[in-house]
C-alpha cells in the first residue's frame, strides 16, 4: 500500500513509516508530497494518508501520529507502548519531558533533519536508530538491564 505523508520528514513522520513497514505494511511504500497534496494524492493512489491535518492517521486527543496507529492497529507490545512515549516526547514539544528519551529522539530527529533534506534517505538512516530504540525498550519492558 501507499501511504502519503508531508514532505520535509522529522520525528513522527520517520517514526511513522518505521512503525508502518515494521509492524502493520511489510511492503509499504511511502510518498512525501506537499502538505496541501496529502489527501489528493492518498485519494488518487488508493492509499493512506498520516500526519497531516484530515489525514487517516493524524495527531488526535493529544496523541501524535504514531500513538495513533498504535492504538488504531491495536499493538500491544509493551515495548511499542514505551516507544510511542518516548516518540510523543520527541514530536510533541511541550511534551519534551514525558520520559527522559524523548529529548534524547528530539536532537537526533532535528539533526537528521538538518543534514539530510532527501525523505527517503532520512528513513534509511534512521530505521536503525528506532530499531535501536525498540531493543532498549525490550530490555527495558523486560526488566532487563540496561
Amino acid at each position: 500500500m501507499k501511504w502519503v505523508t508531508r514532505e520535509g520528514a522529522k520525528t513522527d513522520r520517520v517514526a511513522c513509516p518505521w512503525l508502518i513497514r515494521k509492524w502493520i505494511d511489510p511492503q509499504a511504500e511511502f510518498l512525501f508530497v506537499p502538505k496541501e497534496r496529502v489527501l489528493e494524492v492518498a485519494r488518487l493512489e488508493g492509499g493512506k494518508s498520516f500526519d497531516c491535518p484530515g489525514a487517516d492517521y493524524t495527531h488526535k486527543d493529544g496523541e501524535c501520529s504514531f500513538e495513533v496507529l498504535v492504538e488504531a492497529f491495536r499493538l500491544e507490545d509493551p515495548a511499542l507502548r514505551l516507544l510511542a512515549k518516548i516518540v510523543h516526547g520527541a514530536d510533541v514539544s511541550e511534551d519534551v519531558g514525558i520520559v527522559p528519551e524523548a529529548a534524547g529522539l528530539q536532537a537526533a530527529a532535528h539533526g537528521f533533519a538538518a543534514i539530510c533534506h532527501d525523505d527517503h534517505r532520512k528513513l534509511e538512516l534512521e530505521f536503525p536508530l528506532y530499531d535501536a530504540l525498540y531493543a532498549w525498550c525490550q530490555a527495558k519492558a523486560a526488566g532487563r538491564p540496561l
